[in-house]
This record gives structure tokens, sequence and C-alpha cells, in this order.
């Protein structure tokens, strides 16, 4: 399938000529809502920055969209329950301008404590006016990291090379964790109150909008100064600006704004305030390792691999991820296998994980379960991203068990269909990164899967049954790489596994399900 990807917004170019070999690519910039609305139904995936809205309108309108991309961090401009509601998964690149973005927090700090916007723009007007500059050391100050994710920390670790105390504030990080990077975590309000500098790194959410206001502003030291390299909104602009001409805050560095471009501002009229045009990421290394970032995660969307960085999907770390992708692979088969052997209504989902993975987290093995095991049951576009929600409008139940030992394999993931018709369970163990089919309801098996085509047929174990199967399939054509039986007794239940080369037509499935003692046979690609 060749795929087709729009760039909507400016993308370094390194990362176009990346995906150019992999995908027909339009670059096509500045499109307003309605124009974009009437292309996007051409594409399977969509990259933008944050000049382009992808909203829910628009995700409606890409029928054949995969994955969306945001080459940068926050993906505020992203209807992101939309795009999980409709399968489409959305990636970012969180680390690609992580080091820009600490950097100019760290040089808007400077160009606060040594006035440096001002004194140049008064030495080019012709004054030599010194002492109207005197500013400050930060060698010993304390510095307010809130938010400590990708840029917060390595803000923090800057701040620590100029001998800075630093405190922090995030609610998702362990006192442990903070220990080691040698950040002493407080409260918001103390953080107020303690910090000679303040610099914000957290997304624009309804509990973080507006958060610093009259009220946090007045708990803060006169000498105070905050930096907003993060997200517009963040502030209150008016009680900002307010504080600081009444000298309640000694000055601000803002690089971002509630509406952008910004042009008019009320931060504007104040000397005490610098401002810059969200150059946070503005660096020709950031905008290199933002594209290719997010270039290459939808190069292995495209090709059926885990996103790295899928924000409304299951996080896989960049450390578990080589561990992880070979369980995935397993689940993405026995799901897969499972839905052509379930017959009836499916009510409820059993998964049991055994050895080695159920150490693992399951929640990325969970939806992929469950996504390969609806998708071929259905016409909604079911995958990671929307599995469990889709499961959930089905009212199918899910349970799932771990268990640290398994008897016979040193990992094994079971899944198990309660449906109208009764149970039907498929086992998968990897085996040297490989995976394998170990078990089909009782049977114990042992298949590689191939991508190619199986014959599993129940039947009851008796002398030229096999040979009567191997003759239907031979005189169509049909070779038999290899094959495997597995039988509860002598003489008693079995089945026949048989791994060919191409698809049996139904003729010849007619043909084995009227010899004798044969109870099903089931075409299946795995």
């Amino acid at each position: 399938m060749n795929m087709h990807v729009l760039v909507a917004d400016p993308l370094a170019q390194e990362g176009v000529d990346i995906l150019k070999q992999y995908a027909e690519v339009d670059v096509q910039t500045k499109l307003q809502p309605e124009e974009l609305k009437a292309v996007i139904g051409n594409y399977e995936a969509l990259i933008v920055r944050s000049q382009t809205r992808v909203s829910a309108d628009i995700i409606e309108a890409g029928t054949k969209l995969i994955v969306i991309g945001r080459a940068g961090v926050g993906v505020d401009n992203i209807d992101t329950v939309a795009a999980t509601d409709r399968g489409i998964i959305v990636v970012n690149a969180p680390t690609g301008n992580t080091i820009s973005a600490a950097e100019h927090s760290i040089a808007l700090m400077m160009a606060l404590a040594r006035n440096i916007p001002q004194a140049n723009s008064s030495l080019k007007n012709r004054e030599w006016k010194r002492s109207s500059f005197m500013g400050i050391e930060v060698r010993g100050k304390t510095l307010g990291v809130v938010g400590l994710g990708n840029v917060g920390s390595e803000v923090a670790r800057r701040a620590q090379g100029m001998e800075m105390k630093i405190i922090g504030y995030d609610p998702f990080v362990t006192a442990e964790r903070a220990h080691k990077m040698n950040i002493e975590l407080k409260t918001l309000d103390e953080i107020w109150q303690e910090a000679d500098f303040i610099t914000l790194h957290v997304p624009l959410i309804e509990t973080t909008k507006n958060m610093i206001g009259a009220k946090q502003l007045a708990m803060m030291k006169p000498t105070t100064r905050i930096i907003n390299a993060a997200r517009g909104g963040l502030i209150d602009e008016e009680a900002l600006v307010s504080a600081i001409e009444a000298g309640q805050l000694g000055g601000a560095a803002i690089d971002v704004f509630v509406e952008e471009p910004c042009t008019q501002s009320i931060l504007f009229n104040s000397n005490k305030i610098i401002v810059t045009p969200h150059l946070g990421a503005s660096t020709n290394e950031a905008q290199t390792l933002a594209a290719t970032e997010v270039v290459y995660q939808i190069i292995d969307v495209f090709n059926g691999k885990p996103a790295r960085y899928a924000v409304n999907a299951p996080l896989v770390s960049a450390e578990t991820l080589p561990l992880m992708a070979q369980y995935m692979n397993l689940a993405d088969t026995i799901g897969n296998l499972l839905s052509y052997l379930g017959e009836g209504q499916i009510k409820a989902l059993k998964i049991k994980y055994q050895g080695e993975v159920a150490t693992l987290d399951s929640k990325p093995l969970k939806a992929i379960l469950v996504g390969s095991l609806l998708g071929r049951i259905t016409n909604d576009r079911i995958n990671m991203v929307n599995a469990s929600i889709e499961a959930d409008k089905r009212g199918i139940k899910i349970s799932e068990e771990k268990q640290p030992s398994c008897e016979n394999y040193s990992n094994l993931i079971s899944l198990e269909a309660d449906t109208s018709n009764g149970a039907v369970t498929v086992s998968g163990s990897v085996m040297r990164g490989e995976s394998h089919i170990v078990q089909i309801n009782q049977y114990w098996i042992d298949i590689t899967p191939t991508g190619s085509y199986f014959l599993l047929c129940a039947h009851k174990d008796r002398p030229g049954l096999i040979g009567a199967v191997g003759k239907i399939a031979g005189d169509a054509e049909i070779n038999i790489s290899y094959m495997h039986l597995s039988r509860l007794q002598v003489r008693g239940n079995a089945l026949m596994v048989l791994a060919l080369d191409d698809a049996m037509p139904s003729a010849q499935i007619k043909q084995i399900l009227e010899l004798p003692d044969v109870y099903s046979a089931k075409l299946v690609k795995i």
C-alpha cells in the first residue's frame, strides 16, 4: 500500500527527505481550516507543528488517517479525544527540542538577571547608562522549577552547574527521583514564597490555566523573576503587569502567548518584561531533531510497529521497548488467530500472563490483544489506541491475570474468549526472539507464524486421515511446508496443523470436511 503524507506546517527538510523514501509527501503550509478539511481525506498521515489546528471535524474528514504527527512537544492544537475515538494514533516529538527549550529558559533567566535586552536597546539609542542596568548574580540564588519533565529537569541540571539551589514541584515525580536530581520537592505555595527565579514547564490544561495570578504573585518576594517558555495562558498577564509596575515583582521573561502569532500584548508595555516570539525550539538542531523524531515514528506506524511517543496509546519506554516489542508481536498474532477460531458472540475476554512477561506493563499488550482480535470482526478501525474503548462500547468484559512462574515455558500469554458457543483459547510464547503459538484450546502444539497460511483441522485420531488430507492438498497443487499433530489420546480427539505455501480454496476445504471423522477445518493467515 502506497502511503500519502500531508505536511501542513514548515518541517525541517531533513525530515521531509527521510519520509519521501517511504511515502508520497505533499508539503502544503498555511492551509485554511476549510482547505485542510477538503484535502485531508486523501492522506494516511498528517504532520503539523503549532500553527495548524487539527479539530474534530478535520479528523472526521480524514477517512484514511492512521497517524497524526506533531513535530514538537505540546499537542494542544490536536483534538486527541476525537483522534482516539477514530483509532488514529497521535505522536509527538517530546525530546527533539528539549535541550533548545532548556537553553532558552536559561538564556531568559540570564537576560533577566543582567538586563541584557534593555541595555542593548539603550546603547543602540546612543545612551551610556551603566548604572541603570545593575544586575544580580544567579549563583547562590534559589530557582523554582514547576514541572520536572524533560525540559524542566534539563533546566535544573544546567542551573546546578551555575551553583543555584533548585526546588521543584511535580505531582508525578517521586521524592526519590527528585533526590537523585538534587532537587528538593516543594508545594507550589512554598515555591512562590521561596524562589528568586521561577521557571514554568507544564502543559496548559484546566488545572494549570492562570496558575500564577494575583494571589500567587502577592506571595512572591519583590525581587522574584518569572520565566515562562512553556505555554501561553499559564500566567494571568494583567496581574503580572500590575505586580511588576507596582514593584511587587522583579521582572519576567515570556516566550509564549495565549494567542500566537502575537504582535500586541499588555506585556509589551513594561520595560521589566522581556518577550521573545516563541523561540524555545527555534534552533537548527531542535527543528531537525523534532522533524526526524516524528517522521521515524510515522514510518514505524506505517510498518505496523509501535510508535515510541504515541500520546494517546499505552506508553512503551525506550528502555523496555526492545523486550516489549517481541511480546507485542506475539500478542498481535494471538489475537489475530483467535479471531479466526472464535464462533458465536463474544461475551468476555480473559488474558493471562505467565513468567517473564508477567513482570512487564501489560497495558500495551492488552490493547494489542484486544485490537487484533476485534480488528477482523468489525468494520470500525481498531488498533492499540482505541481497542479498550471499543471493547467497552461492545460490552465485552476484560479480565487480566498475572503469574510470575510458568510450568512449561519461560513466558506465556494466553487469550481466552468466552463466546455464546463456548470458550476458545490461544496461547503463545516467545522463544529465541520469535513468536510461537503453543496451545489452541486443549491442544499443545508449536507453530511459528510466518505470515502465510495454516489449515487447522480438528478430527478423530485414526489411520489414513492425515494421508487423505495431504492427498487433497497435493491434488490441488498446494504445497505443505510442514505439519504438526496434537492429540489428547490415541484414537481420540486431535488437532492437525498444516503450514501451506498458498491459500487452500474453499472447494478443497469442503472436501476435507466431508472426510469421515473430520470435525472442522479452518484456513487462517498468521
